[in-house]
């Protein structure tokens, strides 16, 4: 699996910042929201854990979602959005790769492998770009406060995928999407359309009925 989670998380990690700098922040953070869908079908194939019928129609809606969202063929689809469905696979991939560690990998360790590929992700943008830009005092608060609060959520998501079964924790992400909404209205001034949210809803939805739904069948 090292080759695997290697390329699973600079995949993630790049097509995710490629994303949020070429959309929508809340389009983008509504179609990342399908990562849990793939990783809890991912983890049939991997770790040979069961997914009823109803929990595959509920993944099934949850990518009806999603297409509500990229709208494919339409006027209104953003090409870029390609970097959003290329991301959420490969943060699938990080998840199941997570899942699989070796146990005595600890979460620090796990965690500094996850910040290595951020920086590589980042040296390959920057091919990307052309361009390499110092950093002013206002930024650089920026980027130390951002920092701080990814060290914080990817360890507590690391433990998570660690301790617990990988299609009932992964629906838990969900909120983010509610955090990523209002400050997408309210700092950059976004105005999610109809197709966002109803996705969104559905995708949200999806993903919440299949974490009660393992908990009836666990319990």
């Amino acid at each position: 699996m090292g080759v695997f989670s290697v390329a699973a998380r600079l995949l993630g990690r790049l097509c995710f910042t490629l994303t949020i700098a070429t959309m929508p922040l809340s389009n983008a953070s509504a179609i990342l929201q399908a990562t849990p869908l793939v990783v809890a079908a991912g983890a049939v194939y991997v770790f040979g854990e069961r997914v009823g019928w109803r929990r595959w129609c509920a993944i099934l809606i949850g990518f009806f979602g999603v297409l509500l969202i990229l709208r494919p063929g339409l006027s209104g689809f953003e090409p870029a959005s390609i970097f959003a469905v290329l991301g959420t696979i490969g943060f699938a991939g990080r998840d199941l790769a997570t899942k699989a560690a070796a146990p005595d990998l600890t979460n620090a360790q796990l965690g500094v492998y996850g910040f290595i590929m951020l920086q590589l992700a980042g040296a390959v943008a920057l091919l990307y770009t052309g361009e390499l830009e110092w950093l002013d005092q206002t930024v650089l608060l920026q980027v130390g406060a951002a920092t701080l609060f990814g060290v914080i959520a990817y360890s507590a998501l690391t433990g998570a995928m660690r301790l617990g079964e990988v299609s009932a924790v992964a629906p838990f992400r969900y909120t983010r999407l509610v955090f990523a909404m209002l400050l997408g209205i309210i700092i950059f001034g976004e105005r999610p359309g109809a197709a966002t949210l109803l996705g969104s809803v559905i995708i949200v939805g999806s993903g919440l009925y299949m974490g009660l739904r393992q908990q009836r069948v666990s319990s």
